[in-house]
């Protein structure tokens, strides 16, 4: 009798050990933070800042492109008229947001990516053969923006799949790879045209090939999270699966739709420091060389602008940071001709970067907390797709009101952040209408 009822506990005491040990083990599982760092999420959010580096990095380099095709390669064309190059490209890679979102729900992002890979080295190439205006426009305008579209946008998508927790602050992570291409590569191509005497085309060319393995690694590193596994099926109960229908409702909630309108009117003048930095600082007598590192510095502090604020935004909510920064980034741009010396415009560059750089990484954030796993492509795509034809126009209208000045450039491109700030506060509003809570 004393045998069996200490072999019973013995089992009661196993069973109990068992239990715990599984709902130890569940609750690890549901628990976000403790599954969110491992080796393919690490793999992915390094692919993602690559992706960035190589696509919209590149793209805030086009500051230096329009001051060079200004200077030396198209002389009989105005601001105005190059200026469409870079904003034809930004165009492109917001209006083709939501096809490459759409795509990589459908397919995963191995294949956008890969098409996107091909075609930005392809026309990177083909800038470098350009010697006429049309040719630059087609190359760099239209066929590097459907690259980088196709590159940029899965990347993007697949970081909140792998971080719950900490989405801002990995999300913020990821864009700042483009403010670290906005930093080398207007310095490289500096040291190219301008140093070294190689000539236009093979510094393009030498672009291209650094871009090569670049996107190589992003495609080998960009992967969903793995599927978890049903516990029926690991007791040889096999479940059929069932085709989950997407709910897209999200996307007609007001906080959604005021979040749209909100960032494409913010874009109407969110690119223009970007463009003019450069061509200002040669207007007050900076010589063109130094005019170039103006931009890389205003793309150094976008890096920081872009990390710390996820990660406040992590503690105190996106929405609630994203219109701070909006509203932040007006008031610098009204100051922008107060910097009438170099040191008065690095300063500048600096202050708006590091303000403005919360703009492009909480965008995303936002847009994700607001759609499921199943639609985040569709809300990042119709997010970016939003603010395309904003960021197509506002470049070229602040390529006009050069010819009036800088003054009129800084106030049209300070006042359209300022509504787009005031659109961004509704929908924060929208979404929560308490004052002092986490949004």
């Amino acid at each position: 009798m004393d045998g069996g009822s200490e072999s019973g506990e013995r089992i009661h005491d196993e069973e109990k050990h068992l239990d715990a040990s599984a709902e130890s083990q569940h609750s690890a599982q549901d628990d976000p933070a403790a599954s969110e760092l491992n080796l393919r999420s690490i793999g992915v959010l390094c692919a993602g800042s690559l992706g960035l580096f190589v696509t919209v990095g590149f793209m805030n380099a086009y500051g230096v492109f329009q001051q060079y095709y200004t200077a030396h390669y198209l002389p009989d064309e105005s601001n105005f008229q190059i200026s469409w190059i870079g904003s034809f490209a930004s165009f492109i890679l917001f209006a083709f947001a939501a096809p490459a979102g759409f795509l990589t729900d459908r397919v995963g992002p191995t294949v956008p990516i890969a098409i996107g890979s091909v075609l930005e080295i392809f026309a990177v190439m083909m800038i470098s053969l350009s010697k006429k205006y049309y040719q630059f426009f087609l190359s760099q305008g239209v066929l590097l923006g459907i690259g980088m579209s196709m590159v940029a946008i899965p990347v993007t998508v697949v970081i909140p799949m792998h971080f719950k927790k900490h989405r801002a602050l990995a999300q913020g992570f990821t864009i700042a790879g483009s403010s670290l291409g906005g930093v080398i590569w207007p310095i490289a191509l500096d040291q190219l045209l301008n140093k070294d005497g190689i000539s236009f085309g093979w510094s393009l060319r030498i672009v291209g090939f650094i871009m090569l393995p670049l996107c190589a690694v992003v495609i080998l590193c960009t992967q969903k999270p793995a599927a978890k596994k049903d516990p029926s099926e690991t007791q040889g109960q096999a479940k059929p699966k069932e085709k989950t229908k997407k709910d897209l409702s999200c996307l007609k909630h007001p906080s959604y739709i005021l979040l749209c309108l909100g960032l494409a009117f913010s874009f109407f003048g969110f690119f223009t420091p970007l463009f003019y930095v450069s061509t200002y600082g040669v207007s007050l007598g900076i010589s063109e060389s130094t005019s170039f590192y103006l931009l890389s510095a205003l793309n150094a502090a976008s890096l920081f602008g872009r990390i710390l604020p996820g990660l406040v935004a992590d503690k105190l909510g996106p929405f609630n940071v994203l219109f701070c920064a909006s509203i932040g980034s007006a008031i610098v741009t009204f100051c922008w001709t107060a910097a009438t010396s170099l040191a008065g415009l690095i300063v500048w560059s600096i202050a708006y970067g590091f303000i403005s750089g919360a703009i492009l990484s909480l965008q995303l954030v936002c847009a994700t907390t607001l759609t499921t796993d199943e639609s985040h492509g569709a809300g990042v795509g119709i997010v970016m797709a939003s603010v395309s034809l904003t960021g197509l126009f506002g470049t070229p209208i602040a390529g006009e009101l050069v010819k009036s000045g800088y003054l009129a450039l800084s106030c049209f491109a300070a006042a359209t952040l300022l509504v787009g700030g005031v659109l961004l506060g509704l929908a924060r509003l929208a979404k929560d209408r308490r004052l002092f809570v986490k949004v």
